[in-house]
């Protein structure tokens, strides 16, 4: 099973469009994929169009809201054929509180210690990661082994990608499989070069682990406010080709990795 974080320092980079996206296109291609939404806002299950009743609060502490038990299985959400999603959401306000009272020793390693499925249930573990740093960022980098950085074509957005990286480096101290695989260049506009310039400085610096890029799409845009995929709203436009081509490269390196 491959564990892959979707996780930029930077806001509006793209990573939710991204992690749904992957997720489903992995999906569809008979992959098993469970995407866990680790932010606050809860976007995964509104871009889905689905409104689960617990998520990933629920499955670490294995508490309802009035303090009864769950089981973590009963937590985790089908939302598509192959696609199980683990909500995000304000509760994980609460989460990172608990996480910060759990002993030193552990409080980083909780999630992986939780998110372990069984022998063949799954060929894929997405995290779509809020951006910054707190304690829950830390679990999920100490959960996953692939990094997906999202970089968008636009603004300060190297700087963005300095500061991840320091983050980055913190993390690979303790998890010492945590690899960056892939950067994938967002809202690339062929018809500004000020896109063509950051693409440029992202694939001199970066080479093999960069993406072809994302165009700037107005149905990426459209399409969650219709619970839809891409694949599933406009399955023609650049958008679902840009995609398609990342879920090429993502199976192609696992291939090349067994």
């Amino acid at each position: 099973m491959r564990k892959i974080a979707v996780a930029m320092a930077k806001g509006g980079v793209g990573k939710t469009t991204t992690a749904v996206n992957l997720a489903h296109g992995l999906a569809v291609m008979g992959k098993r994929v469970l995407l866990v939404d680790c932010d606050t806002q809860g976007q995964v299950a509104k871009f889905l169009g689905e409104k689960p009743r617990c998520g990933l609060y629920e499955f670490i502490t294995e508490r309802l809201e009035n303090g009864q038990y769950i089981a973590r299985n009963d937590t985790i959400h089908p939302c598509r054929q192959n696609l199980w999603i683990l909500d995000g959401g304000i509760r994980l306000v609460e989460l990172k509180n608990w996480l910060g009272e759990q002993p030193r020793e552990v409080r980083q390693t909780v999630l992986a210690q939780k998110l372990i499925p069984k022998e063949g249930a799954l060929d894929y573990l997405i995290f779509d990661c809020a951006p910054g740093w707190d304690v829950l960022s830390v679990n999920i980098l100490m959960a996953a082994n692939e990094v997906l950085c999202p970089v968008a074509l636009q603004g300060p957005s190297m700087q963005g990608l300095k500061t991840f990286f320091r983050y980055l480096q913190s993390a690979q101290k303790i998890n010492l499989e945590l690899r960056l695989e892939h950067i994938l260049p967002t809202m690339f506009d062929r018809r500004t070069r000020h896109s063509h310039d950051i693409l440029g400085q992202l694939q001199k610096y970066f080479g093999r682990q960069i993406c072809e890029p994302v165009h700037y799409n107005v149905r990426l845009s459209e399409a969650p406010t219709h619970g839809q995929t891409i694949f599933e709203y406009a399955g023609r436009a650049q958008g679902a080709l840009d995609y398609q081509n990342l879920i090429r490269r993502i199976i192609n390196h696992g291939d090349q990795e067994e």
